[in-house]
């Protein structure tokens, strides 16, 4: 039977003969599509970043990423931004995707089919019951992805399934099921397109909630990035000044005492030492807020 991914709409069957205007409108109305499925799937993707933000809360966690073709390069984009945005510690953000990293530039269709590699990916990482495995496929058939999720929940890892048709064998299989239903594509079959494009709103969510979960976030504000260029020095200073309420000298002394890493920073500015700012954090889970509640 062929999936909804899959399908032709008749209301883009001439598509190629459309004017370049209504062309565009039209592939517009798909990406619209794909907000609405992320809206839809809300409540599940709550599900998942709160299940997800517990185990992660354990230091010898990991976040690993499965999938293959768009899908894969989606979660691989996901998983390279966890360390620069939030400080994430990059051993423990992973990304598997089908046919090796050298199917990050090239298409290795093929690669998707193979199950044996997904588990034998699964197990080369040493997946166990602390790590959290998110699996993507628009189809969610995709036999690599699904043999990865089915090893990590084999291995007692939490497991999330991501996919954009109702009632697959992803869903079925992960723990924490979200359905992403962007329905046809107006490019029939191109899933690079509205699930694409669903998947990447989804992962943004997702991993965004969890990381302010973990305390990665305070005042809105990316606290644990990691400032590696002086565009990012200048966002560090800045951040420091508006949440700690101090001038720019002020800022850029506490950030050079604390190599600057912005949370200890705010509590250096409080009066501690880096030591013991350091200490507190270490004392309240990296959380910022409940550091500072307990200076008083």
């Amino acid at each position: 039977m062929t999936t909804a991914t899959e399908i032709a709409s008749e209301a883009y069957r001439d598509i190629e003969r459309f004017s370049t205007a209504d062309m565009l409108s039209a592939m517009l109305d798909g990406q619209r599509a794909a907000v609405d499925a992320a809206a839809a799937a809300l409540p599940a993707l709550e599900e998942a970043v709160e299940a997800a933000a517990k185990r992660l809360a354990n230091p010898e966690s990991r976040l690993i990423y499965v999938g293959a073709g768009t899908s894969g390069r989606v979660a691989m984009l996901d998983a390279v931004e966890l360390y620069p945005t939030f400080g994430w510690p990059e051993e423990r953000s992973l990304f598997l995707l089908a046919g090796g990293s050298i199917s990050v530039a090239e298409a290795r269709e093929s690669a998707e089919d193979d199950t044996d590699a997904g588990r034998a990916e699964i197990d080369a990482v040493n997946c166990g019951p602390q790590d959290v495995v998110v699996g993507l496929a628009a189809s969610g058939s995709t036999p690599y992805t699904l043999a990865a999720i089915e090893a990590a929940k084999a291995r007692g890892a939490l497991t999330i399934g991501i996919a954009n048709n109702p009632g697959s064998a992803l869903l079925e299989s992960a723990d924490c099921a979200v359905l992403l239903e962007t329905g046809a594509e107006v490019l029939a079959g191109s899933t690079r397109m509205a699930a694409g494009t669903s998947q990447k709103i989804a992962m943004n969510l997702f991993s965004t909630a969890v990381m302010m979960r973990l305390g990665k976030v305070y005042r809105g504000r990316m606290v644990d990035m990691k400032p590696s260029n002086r565009k990012l020095v200048r966002r560090a200073v800045e951040m420091l000044m508006q949440v700690a309420d101090c001038d720019e000298a002020s800022a850029r002394r506490a950030l050079e005492e604390t190599e600057f890493h912005v949370k200890p920073a705010v509590l250096v500015l409080r009066g501690l030492s880096a030591g013991e700012a350091k200490a507190a954090l270490d004392r309240n889970g990296d959380d910022l807020h409940r550091a500072l509640a307990e200076l008083g």
